[in-house]
C-alpha cells in the first residue's frame, strides 16, 4: 500500500482522505522511508531554516488553551509592548550574521493596530536597508489593508497557523473562529504575500484531525507548514497533556509529506522535547526548521541545526 500511494504522489496525483487514514496504521519504517523519497523527488535537498523574534509578548486577549501568552491563564511569561525598530534591527542583524536566511517578527494579540503595523513596517524597512535576509511576519488576524502595508515594507511571507482541524478548533479556542483564520490567510494571499501555516500536534486531537488540517492547507495552496509539538506549559489548560512520542511525530510528518508533497514541513515548537532534536523526523519527510528559541520556550542552536542538516545531506537554502 505504501509503495502504491508513494508512486501515486510522485506521479502528480493527490491522495484522498481515506488513503491518508490508511497510512495512519501502516508500518512506520517503510512509511517514513516513502515520505523521505517523496521529499527528495519534489524538494531535492533543500532545508529551509528560519528564526523568529517575540516582538510583543503576553496579555493576549485570545483564549487559545495551549498558549502561555494568553491573559486568560496564569502561566508565568514575560510581558512587554512592541519592541522598538532598533531592538528588532539588532536581532535581525545578529541572525543574518549567523547565516539565517529568513527572519520573522511575531507578536501576541488578536491583531495589531494600524499604528503598531506602521511601527513594525518601520522595523522591516530598516532591516532591508542593512540585511540580506528574507522577511516574514506573524501578527494575528490582520486586515487586507494591513497586509498590504507589510508587503510594501518588504515582507514576503505571512504566518498564521490553523492549529488543528476545523472540527476540533472550538475545543482549543473560542475567541476567534477557524473561518477568521482562513479569511486572514486568503487576505494575505490577496495582498501578494505567500503564507506559512500549520498546526500543533498533541492538543488532544486525533490523527484524522491532523489529516483534515493538512487537507485544508492543501486546498489553501500552503507550501510552508510548521509542525509544532505541544510543549505543555504550567498554568495553561493543557499543562497536563502528555507530550507525543517521537514515533507519532514521525508518522504525522510522513503522512503530511504524502498529502503536501512539495511543501516545506518545518519542525517548530516542541522540537526540544525530542532526544535527537528531530533527526528522525527529518528522515521522515520534514525538511525545514525554526531554529533558536521559540516564543516562550527554548530551541536548538543555529550551530546544532547546521550540523544536523549537513549530516543528513541537506543544503540550507530558501525554498519558495
Amino acid at each position: 500500500m505504501i509503495t502504491t500511494l508513494k508512486e501515486k504522489v510522485i506521479n502528480g496525483q493527490s491522495l484522498t482522505k481515506e488513503e491518508a487514514i490508511h497510512l495512519s496504521s501502516a508500518e512506520l519504517s517503510p512509511l517514513c522511508k516513502g515520505a523521505d523519497q517523496i521529499r527528495r523527488h519534489f524538494c531535492g535537498n533543500a532545508f529551509d531554516m528560519c528564526s523568529i523574534i517575540n516582538g510583543k509578548s503576553g496579555k493576549c486577549p485570545e483564549d487559545c488553551k495551549y498558549c502561555a501568552q494568553s491573559a486568560h491563564y496564569a502561566a508565568n511569561t514575560t510581558v512587554y509592548p512592541l519592541l522598538s525598530p532598533g531592538e528588532i534591527l539588532q536581532a535581525a542583524e545578529a541572525n543574518a550574521a549567523n547565516g539565517i536566511l529568513r527572519f520573522s517578527i511575531v507578536t501576541s494579540g488578536k491583531r495589531l493596530s494600524d499604528k503598531e503595523v506602521e511601527q513594525v513596517c518601520d522595523s522591516f524597512r530598516k532591516i532591508q536597508e542593512t540585511c540580506s535576509i528574507s522577511l516574514c511576519a506573524s501578527m494575528g488576524l490582520l486586515t487586507e489593508k494591513q497586509f498590504g502595508m507589510l508587503k510594501s515594507a518588504g515582507v514576503v511571507r505571512y504566518h498564521n497557523n490553523l492549529e488543528t482541524s476545523r472540527s476540533f478548533f472550538p475545543k482549543i479556542c473560542t475567541t476567534h473562529t477557524y473561518e477568521d483564520k482562513i479569511q486572514a490567510i486568503q487576505d494575505a494571499q490577496a495582498a501578494g504575500l505567500t503564507v506559512c501555516s500549520g498546526g500543533i500536534m498533541g492538543l488532544g486531537e486525533t490523527m484524522e484531525d491532523r489529516i483534515d488540517m493538512a487537507l485544508t492547507l492543501r486546498e489553501l495552496h500552503i507550501r510552508s507548514v510548521p509542525v509544532n509539538i505541544l510543549n505543555p506549559i504550567p498554568g495553561t489548560p493543557l499543562e497536563y497533556n502528555t507530550p507525543l512520542k517521537e514515533e507519532e511525530v514521525c508518522r504525522t510528518a510522513a503522512i503530511f509529506r504524502f498529502l503536501l508533497p512539495d511543501a516545506i514541513l518545518r519542525m517548530a515548537g516542541g522540537r526540544g522535547l525530542m532526544d535527537d532534536q528531530g533527526r528522525r523526523v527529518f528522515q521522515s519527510g520534514a525538511n525545514g526548521a525554526i531554529t533558536q528559541n521559540m516564543l516562550t520556550t527554548g530551541g536548538a542552536t543555529v550551530h546544532e541545526d547546521k550540523i544536523l542538516a549537513e549530516e543528513l545531506g541537506f543544503e540550507i537554502r530558501l525554498y519558495e
